[in-house]
């Protein structure tokens, strides 16, 4: 979207693991993307932070105070501007420690005069926590720029004091593809798709083990029947999981312990790999009849690509998405709603609303394309005024 505005531009992208990384996106450096080393923030300082937390009222102990590691400073002083991206890290949905650990970083750059622009996010809201909400108003109040992906973050955003947000469309939805050899997931073109993604992270929002593990057998009984009972394949596509192979927060690793009680479904389901990158993952998303998905940004894969869907929703970002591209929230199903019989209806209601939704996404969606770009115009804004 930059090069589109720029032509030749440049990003630093910080990263756990850049050899592993190299491997999901190898055109990184002809794109102008240079690789460096993730921020490292010191465990003892936040470690004694917690415990104080523990102790006294968060409004009086505000953000952990540490300076930015050497790494991050001297990329700070190549920078023109810093942009905090990630979607819903500004939420309480990880803890106030993720989030406070990140605010105090881009404070950071801008004491070292590096304005902060916030990037197509969904933000808060923090009214559970009046202190943190405080906090979090007069932190978002320093950024140079801000932009939300939905109304309902740019009106909460408004209502705590923080006029100069903007509403754009998630960068997703101007994502491009990229095709590579599916013939071992889209069962030869031989029968419509339904593509299903589920994440462990929904597993959090069901009040407890025993409710999660009952929304596994639940998830279980919808596939087996829309093996069973209808004419469509089934391809589990993951879209979040850890480059190092591991297990944690692996979409992947949850749906291959799903897929072990559908052995006698497997001739019609299939798990797609764990190593695709985003512009993949867009691409056979694309090939779907349908889409029913919990991770965000699969979902906007296949929006954005006219393919009727519904979000399992966590948090606000689904809810405000939908709201804003469709005006209601019909083809939103919450996580503690979901069993067999609410996934059952969700794909009913696709199939009986398939026209007027195709109809409607491509109707909105070249808007939403160029809405998207609405981030690159504030950056740029930014970036000029901070070499003058």
């Amino acid at each position: 979207m930059l090069q589109e505005r720029l032509g030749d531009v440049q990003l630093m992208c910080p990263l756990d693991n850049p050899a592993a990384e190299a491997r999901q996106w190898p055109q990184a450096a002809g794109q102008g993307v240079r690789f460096t080393s993730s921020p490292v923030f010191p465990a003892t300082a936040l470690r004694w932070w917690a415990r104080a937390n523990r102790l006294l009222p968060l409004a009086r102990m505000g953000f952990p105070r540490f300076a930015a590691d050497a790494g991050t400073r001297a990329a700070f002083e190549q920078s023109a501007a810093l942009i905090m991206t990630g979607g819903d890290i500004l939420t309480l949905d990880y803890g106030v420690m993720s989030l406070y650990q990140w605010c105090r970083l881009n404070e950071a750059a801008m004491e070292s005069g590096v304005p902060a622009v916030l990037w197509a996010a969904s933000v808060g809201p923090f009214s559970a926590r009046p202190e943190v909400e405080r906090v979090m108003a007069a932190h978002l109040r320093r950024y140079a720029a801000i932009t939300v992906r939905e109304t309902v973050s740019l009106e909460y955003l408004r209502s705590i004091g923080v006029e100069h947000a903007e509403l754009v469309a998630d960068p997703a939805f101007h994502l491009g593809v990229e095709t590579f050899d599916t013939s071992a997931l889209d069962f030869g073109g031989s029968r419509p798709l339904l593509g299903f993604n589920v994440s462990p992270l929904i597993r959090l929002f069901r009040g407890g083990k025993a409710s999660a593990e009952a929304m596994d057998r639940e998830i279980v009984a919808f596939l087996r029947k829309v093996t069973q009972a209808s004419e469509f394949g089934v391809v589990l596509i993951p879209h979040v999981g850890p480059l190092d192979g591991g297990d944690n927060n692996s979409d992947w690793h949850y749906m291959q312990g799903l897929l072990r009680h559908l052995d006698d479904c497997r001739e019609r389901i299939v798990l797609a790999p764990p190593d695709l990158n985003a512009a993949q993952l867009k691409y056979l998303i694309g090939l779907c009849r349908y889409f029913i998905g919990a991770r965000t940004h699969s979902t906007i894969a296949a929006l954005s690509q006219g393919v009727p869907t519904v979000s399992i929703a966590y948090s606000t970002k689904a809810k405000g998405i939908n709201k804003d591209l469709f005006g209601h929230l019909r083809y939103v199903l919450e996580t503690p709603r979901v069993t067999a019989e609410t996934l059952d209806e969700s794909l009913v209601y696709l199939q009986n609303e398939e026209a007027d939704m195709r109809a409607l996404l491509a109707e909105r969606l070249p808007e939403w394309r160029s809405r998207a770009m609405g981030s690159v115009d504030a950056l740029l804004r930014v970036a000029r005024n901070s070499r003058q």
